[in-house]
C-alpha cells in the first residue's frame, strides 16, 4: 500500500517535490488517515501504519511526536492503545479562522463576477434583521447605481437579503419576519408571510435568490449566500442591474454564476456541505 501524502503535494510538480521534508510528509499523512479513517474509538498503529504504507516502528514515532504536541491523542496499553485526533487541532483550526479575511477571500470572486455578468457586484454580512453592504465591486457603464456602502438592506425585498433568508433555519426566518415585518417597497415587493416562505423553499432549492424590482424600481438583483465552516450564513453576494429589456432572460445564467461564487467563498471558509439545499428543519 503506498504511502499517502498531502493533495497539495500530489498535484505539485516534480521540481516541488526535492522541497519537501519527508517527516512532515509522513506526519500529515498519519493525521489524514485518522481524520478519514477514524472513528472515536480511534485507530491502532498496526491500522495506521496499513493505511499509509509505513512500517510500525515510523508510524509509532511518528505519533509519539503528534501525542507530545497535542496533535494526537491515546488511550488504551500495549497493544490495545489506539490513537485519534487530537483537540491541539481544534485550536490550530480556531487560529486559522482567524486569519481569514472574508473581505480577502470575496474580493477577487467579486472582481470575476462584476467581469463576468457586466454587473456590480457585492458582499454583505447578515446581521438578524438586515444585510449590511460592506464590498464593491464596479463595472465600467454609462449609468451607475447607488450602492452605499454600510447601508441596511431589508431581508425579504432584496436578493442578497432573500438569500440570507434562505440560508437560515425556518424557526429563525419566521422570527425575524416577525420582528421585521415584511414592509412594501414597490409593488412588486412580496408582503405575504406564506409567498415569502415558499420563495424561500424555491431559493434553497436552485442555490440562489432574485428581487426582480422588489426593493427598487427598475432594479433588479441575483444574490446567493455565503457560509463558514459550521454551516451557518455569515454573508451574502449579490450582483445588480438596471431591469432592460432582455434582462430576465439572464437571471439563469447570473443565477448560476452566483451560486457557484458563493460556494468558492463558502469552501474557502471551510463549509463543505451543499449550498443550495440547506436551510429549513
Amino acid at each position: 500500500m503506498r504511502q499517502r501524502r498531502p493533495r497539495e503535494a500530489e498535484r505539485a510538480g516534480g521540481d516541488v517535490d526535492r522541497y519537501m521534508v519527508r517527516s512532515v510528509v509522513r506526519a500529515i499523512g498519519v493525521l489524514e488517515v485518522l481524520a478519514d479513517r477514524g472513528t472515536s474509538d480511534g485507530l491502532s498503529v498496526t491500522e495506521i501504519a496499513q493505511e499509509c504504507g509505513l512500517s510500525k516502528s515510523i508510524v509509532f514515532s511518528v505519533l509519539h511526536t503528534l501525542r507530545a504536541h497535542g496533535l494526537v491523542a491515546d488511550h488504551g496499553e500495549g497493544q490495545s492503545r489506539r490513537y485519534r485526533l487530537g483537540l491541539g487541532l481544534s485550536r490550530l483550526g480556531d487560529r486559522a479562522r482567524e486569519q481569514l479575511s472574508l473581505l480577502d477571500l470575496a474580493r477577487p470572486v467579486l472582481r470575476e463576477l462584476a467581469a463576468r455578468t457586466g454587473l456590480s457586484a457585492r458582499l454583505a454580512v447578515f446581521q438578524y434583521d438586515a444585510a449590511i453592504s460592506v464590498d464593491r465591486v464596479d463595472v465600467p457603464a454609462h449609468v451607475h447605481i447607488d450602492l452605499r456602502m454600510g447601508a441596511r438592506e431589508m431581508l425579504h425585498s432584496t436578493g442578497i437579503g432573500k438569500a440570507m433568508l434562505a440560508s437560515l433555519p425556518d424557526a429563525e426566518v419566521e422570527r425575524i419576519i416577525a420582528f421585521a415585518g415584511l414592509p412594501r417597497r414597490t409593488p412588486h415587493t412580496i408582503t405575504d408571510r406564506d409567498n415569502l416562505l415558499a420563495e424561500i423553499k424555491e431559493i434553497r432549492r436552485v442555490g440562489y435568490a432574485l428581487d426582480d424590482e422588489e426593493d427598487a424600481e427598475g432594479i433588479f438583483c441575483v444574490g446567493s449566500g455565503v457560509r463558514d465552516d459550521a454551516g451557518a450564513c455569515v454573508a451574502a453576494i449579490s450582483v445588480t442591474g438596471l431591469k432592460t429589456a432582455g434582462a430576465a432572460d439572464r437571471y439563469d445564467e447570473i443565477g448560476g454564476a452566483l451560486r457557484s461564487a458563493a460556494r468558492r467563498i463558502s469552501e474557502q471558509l471551510g463549509y463543505t456541505g451543499n449550498t443550495g439545499a440547506e436551510g429549513g428543519e
